[in-house]
């Protein structure tokens, strides 16, 4: 086992969307693994951009955990934070989606891993924080969640909850990882990440997506909005091809008008 900090994890003061994106939590661990310093990377699928770079692959993508986000709260549910009450976080995605449940909440930067958050919410002026909660779980903190959010009302980030295991292309250890694979959780993430490189995203944009198999079917919704909130632009596909239906609703909500709100973004 090789523990490697990365830039994203050293970085705790500043938004993702101002230091490189969410690309900062894997660059270095990618770099020993094209040096054969490290034979395989297990990296959280959020993290992982939609372009590997060159000689690299996902040998497995693990059985997704709760893809939900989770509320933790001083103050009970959503339902009972009162107008005025700070909920820390740092994700674009959640705070669009909080301010479309109540525009009179404050939204407060959030970083640091969850050890931090936790304390961050005891020490400082917080009503509350959302995190995911497949790290709430993973890390046996299940009794800290106050309320589990469905994704109806806050939709969770593309791969949120699976694990992708990045291996070098043509190594032999693809036949080994492969026993992880999880094929359901795999068409679901293929899905949203093909929705997330349609709409060329990353995490200076508030998008979110999420899919599931049903049958032979995956259904996939998902959500690109302007950083204010003020247009926000949902939709839901289904299809038996996970690329397709991710491309198909991209394209969707790109002519119902996201594609002008991401070009304001990219300016």
């Amino acid at each position: 086992m090789v523990k490697i900090t990365t830039t994203g994890d050293k970085i705790t003061d500043a938004p993702l969307a101002k230091i490189g994106g969410k690309g900062l939590f894997v660059k270095e661990i990618e770099e020993a693994l094209l040096r054969g310093e490290i034979d395989m990377a297990v990296h959280s699928m959020k993290d992982l951009p939609v372009q590997l770079p060159p000689g690299l692959k996902i040998g497995a993508i693990t059985q997704r955990e709760d893809p939900r986000d989770v509320l933790i709260s001083k103050r009970g549910g959503l339902g009972d934070l009162p107008p005025g009450s700070v909920i820390g976080t740092s994700s674009l995605r959640r705070r669009v989606q909080l301010l479309m449940i109540n525009p009179r909440w404050q939204i407060r930067p959030l970083r640091g891993n969850l050890d931090t958050r936790l304390r961050k919410l005891r020490t400082e002026e917080l009503s509350a924080i959302i995190v995911a909660a497949a790290g709430l779980i993973r890390l046996h903190l299940e009794g800290e969640a106050t309320e589990y959010i469905p994704p109806e009302v806050i939709l969770p980030a593309v791969g949120q909850g699976a694990l992708g295991v990045e291996i070098r292309q043509g190594d032999k250890l693809e036949e080994i990882v492969s026993a992880l694979h999880h094929p359901f959780t795999a068409l679901a993430v293929r899905a949203e990440r093909a929705f997330l490189a349609k709409l060329e995203g990353g995490c200076q944009v508030p998008i979110a997506a999420y899919g599931k198999v049903e049958g032979e079917k995956v259904i996939l919704q998902g959500m690109v909005a302007s950083l204010d909130g003020g247009r926000v632009f949902r939709g839901e596909e289904e299809g038996d091809d996970p690329e397709e239906v991710g491309v198909r609703l991209g394209e969707r909500l790109l002519e119902a008008g996201a594609e002008e709100v991401l070009r304001e973004i990219w300016r």
